[in-house]
């Protein structure tokens, strides 16, 4: 851990719900804190692969909506808007594994950065192994590293939106709008891309929030 935190008890969705409608200033930021920190210290302290499973599980499960209730308005500034952005990856390629597997190797072929190396996916990149990399980086937050989970998963969101890009251009004589779809795609994981880098200096400068 870097800093000093609360450990409040997980509360169950109905014993939070007032809380994030609240109209007192802080109430939900408050929460989304707090809970970010208790998961992060849960998850290593009791070191129990089932634990570990369930928790990155969540990506692709119902679980997924309380969590975006307490942390996907917070910022790439706090271990909550950084852990969600992690999700947000894997979600996306729960997804479509597929498509995530297609812009991944097209952003691998078009890039001239180290970002695949860092990103660090199995050759050849099948849906398989685009999910297994996803979940490698996610679980390296709660139980290794986080900021070198992040560092990847930054490289990762470079690479994809290289692809997505690539795509864009390939897509544009003949398919305006999904090219535009996919352009804005490539704009949303340079933005993640972006943050997640940004949250890996916090978490080693101790500024993480």
């Amino acid at each position: 851990m870097t800093r000093e935190h609360l450990r409040p008890v997980l509360q169950p969705t109905a014993d939070f719900d007032w809380i994030i409608g609240s109209d007192e200033p802080g109430a939900a930021h408050r929460l989304a804190e707090e809970t970010s920190w208790a998961l992060l210290d849960r998850v290593r302290n009791v070191a129990d692969p089932d634990v570990v499973a369930r928790v990155i599980g969540l990506a692709s499960g119902p679980g997924l909506g309380d969590i975006a209730e307490l942390w996907a308005r917070e910022s790439e500034h706090s271990l909550a808007g950084v852990l969600w952005r992690l999700y947000l990856l894997r979600r996306a390629v729960a997804s479509d594994p597929e498509g995530a597997a297609d812009l991944f190797r097209r952003g691998s072929e078009v890039s001239v950065t180290i970002d695949r190396v860092v990103a660090g996916a199995a050759e050849p990149v099948t849906t398989d192994a685009i999910s297994a990399l996803c979940d490698t980086i996610l679980r390296g937050a709660f139980v290794g590293d986080v900021g070198a989970a992040l560092d990847r998963a930054s490289s990762y969101a470079r690479i994809m939106a290289l692809g997505a890009a690539d795509l864009a251009d390939s897509r544009d004589a003949y398919d305006d709008a999904h090219a535009a779809q996919l352009t804005t795609r490539a704009l949303r994981y340079s933005k993640l891309a972006h943050e997640l880098h940004g949250g890996a200096r916090r978490w080693r400068d101790g500024t993480l929030g």
